[in-house]
């Protein structure tokens, strides 16, 4: 288990330290509030931690994958497949949609997700896939059920875990699920933040630094640049490696957010291309303890209205 798992990072401190901080050193209300909020370390679980929990009741692991080779030559032992396809949708032309509740509320019974199940996600692309599964259960208010496994199936080959090519048999779970639209923002939400900026909400651009300045154009987009007033913080900074996607360790992750202009009592808004990349980034501002929402029709959408972009 990693230390942000043991001890929950700095802003874990308990809150009679915190007050001891503000009797003993000068400045440390500052100091204090620049930790930012509580890290949620239940967010995230150790190849470790889900090697010795594998076999306990109720806990469902889920591959989310767009190329069932993933999936088939060789899985986590238990796992099942859950394709993007299942959980994304294409609406008036836009990609990666949110589907209807009944179909996403379906498709995780389909997997065996119930009430009660605690749900470890790993899959694609560096985590962003099962980023996107995490941010999808979070808005059918199952988030506090999930979590992510730190590295992926990257980190468990890496340390020559076991896997297995059996697909396990599935009995069909039963949902009741209470949606939560406020994690989804609109365009017409998202153009409002961006004509009337508030100092408490942070805009968050997740694509590469290139496409958040205009230099590259994004995948089938056709304006360069980005929302205006948002902030550009490529969701790749936030894992360690590309071929083992660690997240960084807490305090790098705060001191980049800071950096961004995400520091405690601020809101943040997520977005990327399609909602793909800025579900990663939407899944480490909640892990962080920040209150977050993700515009999912992202550039995408806005490139294709009428609103301005910034280079």
């Amino acid at each position: 288990m990693n230390l942000q798992e043991e001890s929950g990072g700095l802003c874990s401190l308990p809150k009679f330290i915190a007050l001891l901080l503000l009797t003993i050193l000068p400045n440390s209300f500052l100091l204090v509030a620049q930790l930012g909020p509580a890290v949620r370390s239940d967010m995230l679980v150790s190849t470790d931690w889900l090697a010795r929990h594998l076999h306990d009741p109720n806990l469902i692991i889920l591959c989310v994958i767009d190329d069932e080779r993933l999936y088939s030559s060789g899985h986590i032992p238990g796992a099942r497949m859950i394709r993007l396809s299942e959980i994304v949708t294409t609406r008036d032309g836009i990609p990666n949609e949110l589907p209807p509740v009944h179909a996403l509320e379906r498709a995780f019974e389909n997997a065996g997700i119930n009430n009660n199940s605690r749900i470890i996600l790993y899959g694609e692309r560096s985590g962003i896939l099962a980023a996107r599964a995490y941010y999808t259960l979070d808005y059918l208010g199952l988030g506090e059920q999930a979590a992510l496994l730190d590295g992926g199936m990257e980190k468990w080959e890496a340390e020559k875990r076991e896997q297995s090519t059996e697909i396990p048999a599935i009995r069909a779970g039963k949902l009741s699920v209470r949606a939560r639209p406020e994690i989804v923002v609109s365009l017409k939400q998202m153009a409002e933040y961006s004509r009337s900026p508030k100092a408490s909400t942070v805009l968050m651009d997740s694509r590469p630094r290139i496409e958040y300045a205009g230099e590259r154009l994004s995948e089938d987009v056709s304006k360069a640049g980005h929302i205006p007033h948002s902030v550009g913080l490529h969701w790749h900074e936030l894992v360690r490696d590309d071929s083992i996607p660690e997240l960084q360790d807490a305090a790098t992750l705060q001191e980049l957010f800071r950096a961004s202009g995400v520091v405690q009592g601020k809101e943040v808004v997520t977005y990327c291309r399609t909602g793909m990349q800025s579900s990663f980034s939407y899944f480490v501002a909640k892990y962080l303890g920040f209150k977050v929402s993700m515009y999912d029709g992202s550039f995408y959408e806005w490139s294709r209205s009428s609103l301005p972009v910034e280079p």
